[in-house]
């Protein structure tokens, strides 16, 4: 880990509620909207303007205390961040550094030629090369090339499950996709859903296809698609995938009004730590939403697992999927290039990962496994560090590694199907339209 990069030469995305996305964007150090860009002399920096906004703040505290070129913090508001970044590149209200969760959250950038290529500052600086996760750094890449510095924790999708409901159904968590089935008919004759989901919002159902395209096809088949070849949707692992959430869908999986339950305003957390739903697939960030809001359920009910392997697929049940994390990038137009890129370099020092540590996150660095006894549930950190350390391949979230037109035309698609307002086949004869 590094200690001393803002020193040098002076020049240097959890989910919690929305009420509290809200506040938090209105607090602490900087603007509480896009504020312009900055000069000679001045670093302009945005940031998803959530909760963990704080980890953030406090390194453009450190680096201002060593540098001649001055960080300005902007949390911009979480709701649009993407289209209010999208509207400012270009333009001189652009900033220097930028949140963003790397693939085609930033693909049209780098078509553009507005970002900085990364690869050589860590190829000619092997601390800073070899601080990260390589699946990590790899999952930020666009055409295999590097735009991007892990700044937040690991976010895995995970299955997450009630340990009351299932000791009361005398259950055990699934291993195998039988067992998975299986269980679905076990809590349906307990009057429980088997799995929570917020129906109304369709990136809560993109990652059981995510997960489910991935154990059947492998994480080839999307790459496939992430790279521009249309074809790839129709590949026959797509429509099993269809096909399976067709029948989890029939089999009540999620039980009959999934389609209006919400995941922003607390709809399935909420059903799921009240002991009306088994499970819920959810990313990383469930563990704190369920702290802000159900703490004795997250302190004594919570229990989580991998995502099980599927019969005779090609995906290695050790992959996973969700955001890797969030990356800093820096703007080719920033004036003050080399204090971007101290800034950025920051987020590989000791410091920072005891910041992320400390806000109930698990730091993406190689060496934090030796930090997470200071997490407040090391066994959870543990779990899911080990989870993303050994994975094979981490695939971005799909509406986050595509371009927003397709990501936005995908989900709606994905919706129709779990709604059953189209079948397995139109689902792919769509999704090959994109």
């Amino acid at each position: 880990m590094r200690t001393n990069l803002s020193r040098r030469r002076g020049r240097g995305l959890s989910v919690l509620t929305a009420a509290l996305l809200s506040a938090s964007a209105l607090a602490g150090c900087g603007s509480s909207g896009p504020a312009g860009a900055g000069g000679e002399g001045k670093l302009d920096v945005w940031v998803y303007g959530d909760a963990s906004a704080k980890v953030q703040e406090e390194v453009v505290k450190r680096f201002n205390k060593h540098s001649d070129v001055k960080a300005e913090l902007t949390k911009v508001p979480g709701d649009n961040y993407q289209d209010k970044l999208r509207t400012a590149m270009g333009t001189p209200n652009a900033p220097d550094v930028f949140f963003n969760w790397g693939g085609g959250s930033i693909a049209s950038f780098v078509d553009k030629d507005m970002l900085v290529d990364l690869g050589p500052e860590l190829a000619k600086d092997a601390d800073l090369k070899d601080a990260f996760l390589q699946p990590i750094l790899d999952a930020g890449k666009v055409n295999k090339k590097l735009y991007g510095v892990p700044m937040r924790g690991m976010q895995p999708v995970m299955l997450f499950y009630n340990k009351d409901v299932f000791k009361k159904a005398d259950a055990e968590p699934p291993r195998s996709w039988d067992d998975l089935l299986s269980l679905i008919g076990t809590f349906k004759k307990e009057g429980v859903t088997p799995f929570a989901l917020a129906g109304s919002e369709a990136w809560p159902e993109l990652m059981w296809v995510e997960y489910l395209l991935d154990r059947i096809g492998g994480p080839e088949v999307f790459q496939k698609i992430q790279d521009g070849d249309m074809s790839g949707w129709g590949d026959p692992a797509v429509l099993k995938t269809a096909q399976t959430i067709e029948d989890l869908v029939d089999r009540g999986a999620f039980g009959k009004n999934f389609s209006s339950v919400n995941y922003t305003a607390d709809g399935a957390s909420t059903l799921f730590a009240k002991d009306r739903a088994a499970m819920h697939l959810m990313g990383s960030w469930e563990y704190a939403n369920q702290k802000a809001n159900q703490p004795e359920f997250a302190k004594s009910g919570l229990g989580w697992t991998a995502f099980p392997a599927y019969p005779d697929g090609e995906g290695d049940p050790k992959n996973v999927v969700g955001n890797p994390t969030n990356y800093w990038s820096v703007n080719k137009k920033a004036e003050e290039r080399e204090a971007a890129l101290d800034f950025v370099k920051m987020a590989a020092e000791d410091k920072y990962a005891d910041d992320l540590i400390a806000n109930g996150d698990v730091p993406t660095t190689r060496d934090a496994g030796s930090r997470l006894g200071a997490h407040e549930n090391p066994g959870y950190a543990q779990f899911q560090y080990d989870m993303v350390d050994q994975a094979p391949h981490f695939t971005l979230s799909w509406d986050q590694a595509l371009p927003a037109e397709q990501s936005s035309a995908m989900l709606t698609q994905i919706q129709k199907l779990f709604n059953g307002q189209s079948t397995a086949r139109e689902f792919v004869t769509a999704m090959k339209g994109l």
